[in-house]
């Protein structure tokens, strides 16, 4: 409704099963529908409005179109289209802001999908497209317009990233904040890492509804001092169950980490607080059961795998790491 002149209604598109030189170019005809002139259709086969509709004229018009081909003798095929009048855009799109954390390794961020945009409109019948707010610029990101996924391109370095975003109702175009931090995991950071696997969470609701909770417990419970920082390395199922397994490490204020038994041991002594927002399976370190090391110590490594990434995605909150497995070895002291 409300649209002007030359308003692109459809594409119309067609399928023969004739060699190249019988088929196109096609001849497209309104044999009947369009006896006000309501509508142009182009040799290309594009429906145009040729007036301003507006639904107290009418709500819905039946066009009859016939396709012909350019084969001796030229047949052709008809099909009925229905277009119905619906009222223009009255509210404005609502999104939601995004917050995307991304872990990456020493290597460069290899590129893909790192979230996506959530927005909703009250209007029953509008389209809604996702885009880069105006003034279009160069951009480490693309967004997909019909679905609003986010795509970081190749060679991403740490930081952190505003992305400035925007869904539009073709009326009302509305901004929609992204924030993109990186951070690189390091060999320190994986020499001293620590497991915390939670009990009966999927990886999509734990980001959801308990990332923000568990972090601040976390931080409240290994942090000795205010600077410490905690990180977060991964994220992953535990096949076969309905466990999820956090991969952290802590830095000191003075540059280092946390031993990992030394943070092994104070997530323990808080693991009462912890359980108030998601129940814990378990505390993990390097250490391992050691039965094939004959009295030698074994001892883990943990390795993240750069090319196999994860991305779980929420409406608000989107988190993209590499999926890590273990290793174990004997050591001698």
């Amino acid at each position: 409704e409300n649209k002007p002149i030359s308003t692109s209604i459809l594409q119309l598109s067609v399928i023969d099963q004739d060699s190249s030189h019988n088929g196109p170019p096609f001849d497209f005809r309104i044999l009947s529908g369009n006896e006000g002139g309501e509508f142009v259709l182009e040799k290309d086969g594009t429906l145009l409005a040729n007036q301003v509709f507006r639904r107290d004229l009418a709500t819905e018009y039946s066009i009859l179109i016939q396709v012909t081909d350019s084969g001796k003798p030229r047949l052709s095929s008809s099909s009925m289209l229905t277009v119905r009048v619906i009222e223009e855009s009255l509210h404005r799109p609502v999104a939601l802001p995004l917050e995307v954390h991304i872990v990456t390794m020493e290597d460069e961020f290899p590129g893909g999908v790192i979230g996506q945009l959530h927005a909703t409109d009250a209007d029953p019948y509008d389209a809604l497209t996702f885009g880069h707010a105006p003034p279009a610029q160069r951009s480490l990101f693309k967004i997909s317009p019909r679905d609003g996924k986010i795509i970081a391109l190749g060679g991403l370095d740490a930081g952190r990233y505003s992305l400035n975003a925007s869904v539009s109702d073709g009326r009302f175009a509305v901004p929609v904040p992204v924030s993109v931090h990186v951070e690189q995991a390091t060999p320190e950071m994986l020499r001293e890492a620590v497991t915390v696997r939670f009990e009966s969470v999927s990886p999509q609701d734990f980001v959801a509804l308990h990332l923000k909770s568990v972090l601040k417990v976390l931080q409240q419970a290994a942090a000795s001092q205010q600077q410490d920082k905690l990180h977060l390395l991964s994220l992953q199922p535990v096949g076969g169950t309905q466990q999820l397994d956090m991969l952290i490490a802590v830095e000191t204020a003075a540059g280092g980490y946390y031993k990992a038994a030394y943070l092994t041991q104070k997530l323990s002594a808080s693991r009462r607080q912890l359980e108030e927002v998601l129940r814990v399976s378990a505390i993990l370190d390097k250490n391992c059961s050691g039965l094939e090391c004959r009295g030698a110590q074994c001892e883990q490594t943990i390795i993240l795998d750069s090319h196999n990434l994860a991305t779980y995605s929420t409406p608000r909150v989107s988190f993209v790491s590499p999926r890590f497995h273990r290793t174990s070895r004997c050591t001698c002291n």
